[in-house]
């Protein structure tokens, strides 16, 4: 199988791999499941159980990537933009999820109870709510982007929340997190609004951390200082951990969106099983709609000492990037596994990882996924795409579209 000339997996950024992952990722996953990549250096893990593995072993598989990770960036950015990579790096090496054990544990501590699912199910009536505003605002019209009218404002309304900023600074703050997001992206040019982002956030957070310093309240960047005030985070660890929350919270949600969506109109029959009990099937459907279509397609690691894996031995320093898009739809684990069922029990899909880098905001995400799939099927009798087939952002690890424009019947 190859993709217009390209032995399949070389080129990562090839316009065919980023439209559809699962044929490239899946044929590795089926011929290769531990593959290296010449071109960009690393390994392609793509079996199920193979990731399963890598992930209950988190001791030798280092998640300090960006402080460790050597040789130029791909793809290429411009030479003039070189000297932005610096500041960058040190924002994303100060963040939880590049620590490891026993940094990680610390700071995980501090903010994991903010984060348990009975904590995040208080959040449910907020985040109906804002769907339900959202949903109402564009229903008369009968049309809508889905990213721009509603996956993208409504994890930034949730996020805005949980940080206990102004209701007037929610505007600036998606500004910021379209900016961040530019993080994993492929343009040439992408560290300028990266550094920009980064530099606004943390000049954004600083007086709202100072501020709550000894305070004791409930709000996100409120739990971040008690953090400072016990020695486990530095300032500056409080401020990206704040940039954090934006970024995570806001890419993952607006994917989960806009690819379940999708995904929805592709197969009506499943549209109709959910219109005919939304509140009863919200919650496999967003299930399925993870790990049909994840928002995260992959995440990277580097091998903290020599492991053999599948008949391979991967060197210590290796960079390994395992695939969550093609083990998700790993045939060994899942019947028709590129059926998208929204019935699909058990589900044991890897959407948000597993062991001790558990994603902390998995809950809040699929109570997010969980309301809007429910106020849609609600409210709207069938939805078409409005333009042509939806084109994908440069990532390697995100599974983001550009637009997603969508009408229905009035």
């Amino acid at each position: 199988m190859k993709l217009s000339g390209l032995p399949v997996g070389r080129d990562l950024f090839h316009p065919e791999v980023i439209a559809d992952p699962y044929s490239c990722f899946g044929h590795l996953r089926d011929t290769d499941p531990v593959h290296w990549n010449a071109r960009f250096g690393l390994w392609l893990v793509t079996g199920y159980d193979e990731v399963v593995w890598i992930l209950r072993h988190h001791e030798l598989f280092s998640s300090a990537v960006i402080r460790q990770g050597a040789g130029p960036l791909y793809p290429p950015i411009d030479p003039d933009d070189l000297h932005l990579f610096d500041g960058i790096r040190d924002f994303r090496a100060a963040q939880l999820v590049e620590q490891d054990r026993p940094d990680h544990l610390h700071q995980r501590s501090v903010v994991h109870g903010y984060f348990t699912p009975k904590a995040m199910e208080e959040w449910r009536p907020f985040v109906r709510a804002a769907v339900d505003e959202l949903l109402d605002r564009v229903r008369p019209r009968g049309e809508m982007d889905v990213l721009t009218d509603l996956a993208a404002p409504l994890p930034v309304r949730i996020i805005a929340e949980m940080m206990g900023v102004p209701y007037a600074d929610r505007d600036r703050l998606r500004a910021m997190a379209d900016g961040i997001l530019y993080i994993n992206r492929g343009e040439p040019h992408r560290l300028r609004p990266l550094a920009r982002a980064v530099r606004e956030i943390v000049e954004y957070a600083a007086p709202l951390v100072e501020e709550r310093i000894g305070r004791g309240g409930s709000d996100f960047i409120s739990v971040l200082t008690e953090g400072e005030e016990s020695g486990v985070f530095t300032r500056h660890q409080v401020l990206v951990n704040t940039g954090l929350l934006l970024f995570a919270g806001h890419e993952t949600t607006m994917n989960l969106i806009c690819n379940g969506l999708l995904a929805f109109i592709r197969h009506p029959e499943q549209w109709e099983r959910l219109r005919a009990d939304p509140a009863g099937m919200a919650r496999t459907a967003t299930e399925e709609c993870l790990r049909y279509d994840p928002p995260v397609k992959s995440t990277q690691r580097i091998a903290a000492a020599d492991v053999e894996l599948a008949g391979r031995t991967i060197a210590r320093g290796d960079r390994i990037r395992w695939i969550m898009a093609a083990a998700n739809r790993d045939p060994r684990v899942f019947t028709d596994p590129d059926t998208f069922d929204i019935g699909r029990q058990p589900n044991p899909h890897l959407s948000f990882g597993s062991g001790i880098h558990y994603c902390l905001g998995a809950t809040l995400a699929r109570i997010e996924g969980q309301e809007v799939f429910r106020g849609l099927a609600e409210r709207f009798e069938r939805f078409e795409l409005a333009g042509g087939p939806p084109e994908y952002q440069p990532s390697l690890q995100f599974r983001s579209v550009k637009s997603l424009p969508v009408r229905w019947p009035l």
